[in-house]
């Protein structure tokens, strides 16, 4: 899998390490976290293993274990400098493969740096490794317009329409909001008004 985008040191200083620049930071994982956590404790979802695709820096890591404790978290990235500097799993969302499949996965401003196809082989591999719940953030066509702080979000990227995501998605989880979706493995039970 070859992708056209380069994800290096420069990457991750400008839109994770810059406080001028970045989009995201420890306050927001964390918070993120404790929403994702809340909602999948109150569906009563056991959460053992966590999978991150596209972890990035890691920021996901620490705050997901710990409103899980107990579970175990893999990390998954493509980029060579963050595996190195990291020591993640070197591997893309496209195609990875692992023997387990996982309570949580986690999918964060990943998708839209793929081609049409590439995203539709991530989001068919993002349902093969799960067999639970899935948090998914994407930036999509309408986010660009109508909610990313364009001068942050990096815009040089495969903008699609949230449908595109929602279609392939259905095949396989039910959306129950705030990003997350439920597998149709999941014991979790979502009813009407809880799933979108």
């Amino acid at each position: 899998m070859k992708h056209a985008f380069q994800f290096d040191a420069d990457y991750y200083a400008r839109y994770y390490k810059n406080a001028r620049t970045r989009v995201s930071d420890r306050a927001e994982a964390t918070r993120l976290a404790r929403f994702v956590s809340g909602y999948l404790n109150y569906l009563g979802h056991p959460i053992r293993n966590i999978i991150d695709l596209g972890c990035g820096l890691g920021q996901l890591r620490e705050p997901f274990l710990r409103a899980f404790p107990g579970a175990t978290y893999l990390g998954v990235e493509w980029s060579d400098y963050a595996c190195e500097r990291y020591g993640f799993t070197k591997g893309s969302v496209v195609d990875f493969k692992h023997r387990s499949r996982f309570d949580l996965v986690l999918c964060r401003g990943v998708l839209q740096y793929l081609t049409p196809r590439e995203a539709e082989r991530a989001l068919e591999n993002l349902a093969r490794l799960c067999r639970g719940c899935l948090y998914l953030e994407v930036l999509t066509r309408e986010d660009w317009a109508q909610n990313a702080d364009q001068k942050l979000t990096d815009g040089a990227v495969y903008l699609r329409p949230a449908r595109f995501y929602r279609k392939r998605l259905a095949a396989h989880f039910q959306a129950a909001g705030g990003g997350i979706f439920v597998h149709q493995r999941s014991p979790a039970v979502l009813y009407a008004l809880e799933s979108l």
